[in-house]
């Protein structure tokens, strides 16, 4: 449960490491690195390197992290983070078996090491700054308010039943009283699994259900983007299919009531009633924290157990994380790392367009923020609206840019860059996965005035050991060279196991290739040791930020009557980044198609969630298909990505002629499209 992150540790060991003033030397995209070192035994630059480096600097503290973890993270974890017993077993792993144990022995609470401690030195200092959805209406809660707040939700939360151990559901967006609600859970042993308020009613009760969740928290509405959201309603239609909830608790973020059902308790009320003091449960360094649900390649979510986190800190930085506290992101960099550091953490309710798309400057220059950190897709968005929206601001409290959530592409690296951070801030383009914990892959921490190279996540963080795989499991040496992206060796902040199914995390992340944990990405590794991160290689797709398997799509799909048969993949879109694009066959006595597709858009938007909704839907007579009965869909990505002439094997296809059949419905399709602009 040691979600402290380690982040000041880290950075006293650093130093002067940490190169984050001055302009980065940034070659064009596609140029390689100059190449700083041979290759070493996993084709790693960098690891030999580090041989031959002074103590202290950032290649010999990655050899030491790599080759001695428990003499790195030991000294780090005691020292960094406050202990009810030490620990007495630094780490216990095993690949082969998907077992993860760190800092074994150890006991104590997430919420005193982002809280209580605080409080003490210095209870004024401001935890939160809400950025809420009107601009220039903002509110600051410090360290005292926010720890006063959580000891009442804690003790509502055990006065309606629960305890050690058991799971509640927070459905809230960007708020300080959903921050209250994940570090309430910490502090009396709950585990918590936040759920992004954008999904359905059908995807929050999947997930509910999956983790037997006994309390549900919520809003009566949400505010985003100047429009409200029902989330109240959306929780009375998932828990009718949710016999473990006992509760909902319900707070406000509007003046509007809604319907209050026999399983509803008005959270502020109750919160009243509680004391602003509440002991907090010591909790086994390996107890569980919070479950985050993520996509995979079937169609059921996976819920991904955490137990601690990493995090990079300076002391006085306002940091502007815009991420939501539903994905990875928002634990790790709005919530638990900003908070066990003490820092200032702003978070952010509204839209990057609302209500102009200067928003994320104007609240960069209101707050002076120092480090903004964002997603791809956002950028991607802004840059269309040209350059006078952001130097209408002043941003020189900036210091530090960051990308998360998907492969950033140059033309956004180089506006973020230029315009953004008017070429004087470090712009980091960081890899990890909800799985990973925290950021694995990035420019830095580095050398002193060490270059960044454009869209390009380059350096493995401190204890991170990537390799690249082959098709037939063997490990790819050398430079200039792709392959499957793992990583050999263990680190604090990764997964520990898929709540209820260990199973299925071995499966998922352990069997591709045994002794090593599979990302389920690609990557290139450069001549200079530096890795490039070239997509997923599964069927899962990256839309905005957000990672969705293909086959939950499908299974929607799949409920339509006149729809027998559906094929969903993934391809290149100029802001998301990726879009859903789905291939369905329709019975011939289903009447009109058209009908039938924005029937289908509405059920997986229903079902799943609006982002999630395919952006192309094309009707064909049948899909193609090896004589086994598999849906060969690299094929069907080839056609809508104009690469038809490069179709590669197709000796499995039960018909080949059905390549030109349905290439021939997606050019009429095209034309149809180009004729109605």
């Amino acid at each position: 449960m040691a979600a402290r992150t380690l982040g000041r540790g880290v950075g006293r060991l650093l130093g002067s490491l940490r190169g984050l003033s001055g302009q980065p030397a940034r070659p064009p995209c596609g140029v390689s690195a100059p190449r700083r070192a041979a290759s070493g035994p996993s084709g790693s630059a960098p690891a030999v390197a580090a041989a031959a480096a002074q103590p202290g600097s950032y290649p010999a503290l990655s050899a030491q992290a790599a080759r001695e973890p428990a003499a790195f993270w030991g000294p780090l974890a005691r020292d960094t983070l406050v202990w009810d017993t030490p620990y007495h077993t630094v780490w216990d792993c095993d690949f082969s078996t998907g077992k993860i144990g760190w800092f074994l022995g150890g006991q104590l609470n997430v919420s005193v090491n982002c809280l209580d401690q605080h409080v003490r030195k210095s209870p004024e200092s401001v935890a939160l700054i809400w950025e809420r959805d009107e601009p220039g209406t903002e509110v600051r809660i410090t360290y005292r308010e926010l720890l006063e707040t959580t000891c009442r939700l804690a003790n509502t939360l055990k006065r309606h039943g629960v305890h050690r151990g058991d799971r509640v559901a927070i459905y809230m967006p960007v708020s300080p009283l959903a921050v209250a609600a994940m570090l309430a859970c910490a502090r009396i042993g709950a585990v918590h699994t936040v759920i992004f308020a954008g999904f359905s009613a059908e995807s929050l009760a999947g997930r509910i259900n999956d983790a037997k969740c006994k309390v549900v928290i919520t809003f009566n509405q949400g505010l985003r983007g100047g429009r409200v959201v029902e989330l109240k309603k959306i929780v009375d239609e998932a828990v009718k299919h949710c016999p473990t909830v006992q509760h909902v608790l319900v707070a406000h973020r509007t003046d509007n009531k809604v319907h209050m059902g026999d399983l509803d308790v008005p959270l502020e009320q109750e919160m009243a009633k509680e004391d602003p003091v509440c002991a907090p449960e010591s909790m086994g360094s390996e107890d569980m924290l919070f479950m985050l649900y993520t996509s995979g390649s079937t169609g059921m979510p996976k819920g991904i157990v955490h137990t601690q986190l990493v995090f990079d800190h300076q002391p006085g930085d306002i940091f502007g994380c815009v991420a939501d506290i539903g994905w990875i992101t928002g634990h790790s960099y709005v919530v638990y790392g900003p908070l066990c550091n003490g820092a200032t953490s702003v978070l952010f309710e509204s839209t990057p367009v609302y209500p102009n798309a200067g928003r994320y400057w104007e609240t960069v220059e209101r707050l002076k923020i120092n480090q903004f950190y964002g997603a791809p897709t956002a950028v991607r968005l802004l840059l269309k609206y040209g350059d006078a929206w952001v130097k209408k601001y002043d941003r020189s409290s900036l210091r530090t840019l960051g990308s998360v959530g998907e492969p950033i592409n140059c033309e956004a690296w180089e506006w973020l860059h230029r315009v953004v951070g008017d070429s004087r801030c470090t712009l980091v383009d960081t890899w990890w996965q909800t799985e990973t914990g925290g950021i694995c892959i990035a420019p830095r921490p580095s050398e002193e005035g060490a270059e960044i190279l454009p869209a390009m996540a380059m350096r493995p963080f401190f204890g991170i050991v990537p390799v690249l795989m082959d098709e037939k499991g063997s490990v790819v040496e050398g430079s200039n060279v792709s392959g499957a992206l793992c990583i050999s060796q263990a680190w604090p902040g990764m997964a520990r196991t898929i709540y209820g199914d260990h199973q299925r995390f071995v499966d998922a992340y352990f069997k591709a290739y045994p002794g090593y944990y599979f990302t389920g990405d690609g990557a290139y590794r450069t001549e200079g040791g530096y890795y490039q991160i070239t997509g997923r290689m599964d069927d899962v797709i990256n839309i905005s930020g957000h990672r969705l398997g293909t086959a939950e799509i499908e299974d929607a799909i799949a409920d339509h009557p006149a729809v027998p048969e559906s094929a969903v993949i993934g391809y290149p879109h100029d802001i998301k980044g990726e879009a859903a694009f789905a291939f369905i066959v329709v019975k011939d006595s289903a009447g009109d198609s058209d009908v039938v597709v924005q029937e289908l858009k509405s059920m997986v938007a229903t079902k799943i969630a609006k982002y999630a909704v395919p952006d192309e839907i094309l009707v064909v007579k049948r899909l193609p298909k090896t004589r086994s009965g598999k849906v060969m869909r690299r094929l069907l990505r080839k056609i809508i990505t104009s690469e038809a002439q490069e179709l590669g094997d197709t000796t499995t296809l039960e018909d080949p002629s059905i390549i030109a059949e349905i290439l021939s419905v997606y050019q009429k399709c095209k034309d149809k499209q180009a004729a109605a602009k």
